[in-house]
């Protein structure tokens, strides 16, 4: 077996890839990426290890940034770039390197563990990636409790890195993030250990997005309910995708009074909510759908598109789009320009600018607009009209459809799913699932649209927070006891994130599809489903 990987809803027959990826990545890319997270895990154990012991890690800032954007760029469609993600490897090694000398320095008592021991030796990288990957560990339900927490702390990091771009951190979060990494490295927890420290994920993702909600918020500004055009007008423009809304920022800030257009795609849709950005006159609307449609997407918007994260297709051999594609933070892909912060941390995006002032202005796909900003800020606001419509019998139900979107076929269902509830229900959603269905006539219920979208997958945080504010209202004791059902898409690891955080506020009766994580075993998949009621999606 050349690669294995199976950390995304569509792994190669619903078990893993194992010759090429379905998202695209090659095997040698897959190689890099499980040696580059072995270097965390030795990296993990090490900072674990000193602080256990009440000693300072030295370059910590370093250390932690680099440990939250090796698991970030390791995410389903982040990172393509072999060139990039071997200069993580080469970085990490050397980190661990110095750790392990601070460790010598400190007296610090370290496990013989192959992370710590193997020589960097970068002409046996190709051998070494062999044996370090997810198969390394021979028991498949400890392998899926572990997995299932790495993949959790992939997401977590993804937002920790947006909170770091926008001046805020939290130390607590880096701690536990490389202090699990080291449990599931050192072998000491058994399937009960194992079981508690995913719960204990989840409570960090709670966390971890309470941080980037509280960046957002306090720079930009609460969202506000919105209508977002989603036509196009007669200039130039350059497509933002992704969730970064710090490169969001500095584009709006270059692009001022170039004549140049600014829209966004897919998951950077909520920026259109956020009031500090309303007060660009060039910022125009949203273009195009889901991440899975932008080949073709990206054809007709004519002008250059920026990448802040995931999620990228891989382009084919007729697409004419990859010289006018850019990447940075922790996306990369072979052939797009890469850009980087300077010494200032600030991204010079006049490349971009100059490339949009010499392309067509984009080709108008759809016309009309789609409304949105229904964070937890709004919604308290609206909080008395949703109480009243609930106790008046026009809400009968609320169904929180958040997390992803993907290219199955069977993905349709949550469209018809949508076009099917009953008119006295209400959609909660977050994330580009939203796409299935936030274009539809659905309607609203006494003034309260019957699609309530609260931002980005991240913002699955406010929809938590108005389920536990529901609970207070309707004085229950329960979260369980709300009128509200679970029927939860997922694609890859942003969505793992959520879904433990859910589990750790005790939410139950979680449907989560098109299909099960192939990472939960057989076992794994018993226990969450006998203790948390976790079950496939929800279709008629």
């Amino acid at each position: 077996m050349s690669m294995f990987c199976y950390q995304c809803q569509e792994a190669a027959k619903g078990t893993g890839c194992t010759i090429k990826g379905v998202c695209g990545k090659k095997e040698e890319l897959s190689a890099k990426f499980d040696l580059m997270l072995f270097a965390v895990r030795g990296i993990s154990v090490i900072t674990t290890a000193i602080r256990k012991s009440k000693g300072i890690v030295k370059d910590e800032s370093a250390i932690n940034f680099y440990v939250v954007d090796a698991l970030f760029s390791s995410i389903t469609n982040a990172n393509f770039d072999d060139e990039q993600i071997l200069v993580r490897v080469k970085r990490g090694f050397d980190l661990r390197n110095q750790l392990l000398q601070q460790a010598k320095e400190l007296n610090v008592v370290l496990p013989t563990l192959d992370e710590l021991t193997w020589v960097n030796d970068e002409t046996q990288y190709e051998e070494k990636a062999k044996t370090v990957g997810v198969l390394r560990e021979a028991n498949e339900d400890v392998r899926s409790l572990k997995e299932l927490t790495i993949y959790g702390l992939k997401g977590l990091a993804a937002y920790v890195v947006h909170a770091m771009n926008l001046g805020y951190d939290d130390i607590t979060l880096h701690e536990f993030i490389q202090r699990a990494i080291s449990d599931t490295t050192v072998g000491l927890l058994d399937a009960d250990g194992l079981t508690a420290l995913v719960l204990e994920t989840g409570e960090n993702g709670v966390k971890g997005m309470a941080l980037l909600d509280k960046a957002n918020t306090q720079r930009y500004g609460n969202p506000e309910v919105t209508t977002v055009n989603i036509g196009t007008r007669n200039n130039p423009a350059i497509l933002i995708s992704g969730h970064d809304l710090a490169d969001m920022e500095e584009l709006l800030e270059q692009t001022k009074g170039t004549g140049v257009d600014v829209y966004t795609h897919s998951e950077m849709l909520p920026a259109n909510y956020y009031p500090a950005f309303k007060k660009y006159s060039h910022f125009v609307g949203n273009y195009g759908n889901a991440w899975w449609k932008q080949r073709e997407e990206f054809e007709s918007f004519n002008g250059p598109i920026l990448f802040t994260t995931n999620c990228i297709v891989p382009p084919t051999s007729k697409s004419t789009y990859l010289n006018r594609l850019f990447t940075t933070g922790s996306t990369g892909y072979p052939g797009a320009k890469h850009l980087v912060a300077g010494p200032d941390g600030k991204k010079d995006f006049s490349e971009v600018i100059e490339l949009a002032k010499k392309c067509p202005a984009p080709t108008e796909i759809e016309h009309g607009s789609i409304v949105g900003g229904f964070a937890h800020d709004q919604v308290f606001k609206l909080a008395d009209k949703i109480v009243e419509a609930v106790k008046s019998g026009a809400i009968k139900q609320f169904v929180v459809m958040a997390g992803c979107d993907g290219r199955m076929k069977s993905r349709e269902m949550y469209t018809d799913y949508a076009n099917n509830l009953p008119k006295d229900q209400v959609i909660l959603t977050a994330g580009c699932a939203k796409y299935r269905y936030n274009k539809l006539p659905l309607g609203d219920i006494g003034g309260i649209p019957r699609v309530l979208d609260a931002g980005q997958c991240n913002d699955s945080y406010s929809l938590a927070l108005i389920a536990l504010k529901l609970k207070e209202v309707f004085e229950l004791s329960d979260i369980n006891d709300l009128p509200i059902t679970y029927n939860i898409a997922w694609y890859e690891q942003k969505a793992v994130i959520v879904l433990l955080a859910l589990l750790s506020l005790g939410v139950k009766n979680i449907h989560i599809g098109p299909t099960l994580p192939a990472f939960l075993s057989p076992n794994v998949t018993n226990v969450l489903v006998n203790n948390f009621g976790l079950g496939g999606p929800i279709v008629d």
